[in-house]
């Protein structure tokens, strides 16, 4: 994820001003009034708890946004997986700025390796089977790139983005029953319309696999909230109608129920808890 992507900007000058204010010099009065201007230190981010590393390009620039004199060295990269006590990050430079900048740099640095540690531990269940682990579009409003980033970093793949890339017809969408020509109008319609934008369609029975698999341009089934056997079934139907529809399990997964929900055969697992139900890992900032 580069730093230069507006809205990602935008959110760690939105993050300073929140902390410090509008002015970056003088808004940390602690720092302002009790050290010394021309104090010079060194300090270090390191982990304080086992997990995943993401968000490193960010905590890097908020130090740099801070006081551009900063030296940051990077000695981790996003996807690491860290050791208690391993550092992550050095800065040297004004102990001023780097004061102003710690617990800006330390949210992010914090909530994003979060989600990566969350994502790791869901990935390590189904390792052994061709299932992948697939985030949602439950985040944190304005930090959807951030934390998608940070699923990545954990080992898991990202669903789409918005609501732009990829058409996802669920039940809400389909008012009406047995409208499978008017579902193949659509998908038509929009693959002439608005090339490259995928369809996925959302399921609740095994009628419902049965016709999707019927219709042509339809990228990935999700099969919502299906029981194990339910879901064995929908692979099989898949299967032996020679279809290259991806099948999705998504509803109610858990650490503890998602390894056997791999061994169905669904391609991919929605989890929307590796966002919003992800616990910031234990980092911190020391002096040297």
């Amino acid at each position: 994820m580069s730093i230069s992507c507006e809205i990602t900007s935008a959110l760690i000058d939105l993050a300073l001003r929140e902390d410090v204010g509008e002015n970056l010099q003088t808004g940390d009065v602690t720092s302002a009034y009790f050290v010394p201007q021309d104090s010079i230190s060194s300090a270090y981010i390191y982990a304080k708890e086992d997990g995943v590393l993401a968000g490193m390009a960010v905590a890097a620039e908020v130090f740099q946004r801070v006081n551009s004199e900063l030296e940051v060295v990077q000695l981790k990269k996003d996807g690491d997986v860290l050791m208690r006590g391993e550092r992550v990050l050095d800065v040297s430079g004004h102990a001023r700025s780097i004061l102003t900048a710690e617990r800006t740099a330390l949210n992010f640095l914090q909530r994003l390796s979060g989600v990566a540690t969350q994502t790791c531990a869901y990935v390590a269940k189904v390792q052994g089977t061709d299932a992948k682990v697939l985030d949602t579009r439950k985040t944190t409003p304005g930090w959807r790139a951030l934390e998608k980033m940070a699923v990545v970093a954990g080992g898991g793949k990202n669903h789409r983005m918005g609501l732009y890339d990829r058409a996802m017809v669920k039940d809400n969408h389909l008012v009406a029953e047995n409208q499978l020509d008017a579902l193949q109008d659509a998908i038509d319609r929009l693959h002439t319309e608005r090339a490259g934008v995928e369809v996925e369609l959302e399921a609740d029975t095994l009628e419902q696999v049965q016709g999707f698999l019927s219709l042509r341009g339809v990228d990935y089934i999700l099969l919502d909230n299906m029981n194990h056997e339910m879901m064995r079934q929908a692979v099989a139907m898949r299967d032996d109608s020679g279809s290259s529809v991806a099948l999705e399990a998504s509803g109610g997964v858990t650490i503890d129920t998602i390894a056997e929900i791999a061994t169905t055969g669904v391609d991919f697992i929605s989890v929307g808890a590796l966002t919003h139900s992800a616990v910031a890992l234990d980092l911190s900032l020391e002096f040297e």
